[in-house]
């Protein structure tokens, strides 16, 4: 049933347009009488463009209709009409296919770019509190901001004198309470002379410019000390 009724359907929009093609033969022959004065352009031009918004009780659509003048004129502006909408087809379909490459070329670079970034040995960095006071929790800073870049870093670290020997964690917090930790690393303290150090690589960057703490905490310890740390 469902074909049978494509099939009715298709053909009677043939007949139909077989029926238009043969008005239009006759209109353009001057085989018709048109009544009344032709329209404007302004109406011709509404008529071929959106022939929708047109009352079609309106006597100038029947004179339209009718007229070999106004028909050629009809046919000429729908052209015209179809031509600018093909225009403006290619003319997005053109935007769109720039803006789709150019974001492709822009994705791939940000790719590559993350890519060179996540395979870059990190950044060699050295904080020296050789001779800094730690303090932990409330206590008033005495220390001078350590400074590092918001990079993948390796990190030494010359612990303060009289530190112990052993596994250290170290952290990159947003407060001296630990709270915001932006990143950390854990490992075990190597003996330079009489200064004691921990090597750890630390990713910082996801890390806003800023004023952060670098805590060190002793596995026997268990208590954080927090050094102020400016990230650039």
């Amino acid at each position: 049933m469902r074909l049978s009724w494509r099939r009715c359907s298709r053909a009677e929009d043939r007949f139909e347009a077989w029926i238009a093609q043969q008005h239009q033969r006759r209109v353009l022959a001057g085989e018709t009488t048109p009544s009344g004065p032709c329209p404007d352009e302004a109406f011709l031009r509404a008529l071929a463009w959106s022939s929708n918004s047109i009352d079609l009780l309106d006597p100038r659509v029947d004179h339209a209709a009718t007229c070999p003048n106004c028909m050629n004129r009809l046919l000429a502006l729908r052209r015209e009409h179809q031509a600018q909408k093909r225009k403006l087809t290619w003319a997005v379909a053109g935007a769109a296919c720039i803006i789709l490459v150019a974001g492709l070329f822009g994705w791939s670079r940000y790719e590559s770019r993350q890519q060179m970034l996540a395979q870059a040995p990190p950044i060699p960095e050295l904080v020296d509190l050789w001779n800094a006071a730690t303090y932990r929790g409330q206590q008033p800073r005495q220390l001078q901001s350590g400074l590092l870049p918001a990079a993948r870093i390796h990190l030494t670290i010359i612990l303060p004198r009289f530190s112990q020997a052993g596994q250290y964690l170290v952290a990159v917090t947003r407060d001296q309470n630990g709270n915001g930790v932006v990143a950390e690393g854990a490992a075990a303290t190597t003996a330079s002379g009489t200064q004691e150090r921990v090597i750890v690589d630390l990713d910082l960057r996801g890390a806003r410019a800023g004023a952060y703490f670098l805590s060190t905490t002793h596995e026997q310890d268990k208590a954080a000390y927090y050094y102020p740390l400016q990230i650039k």
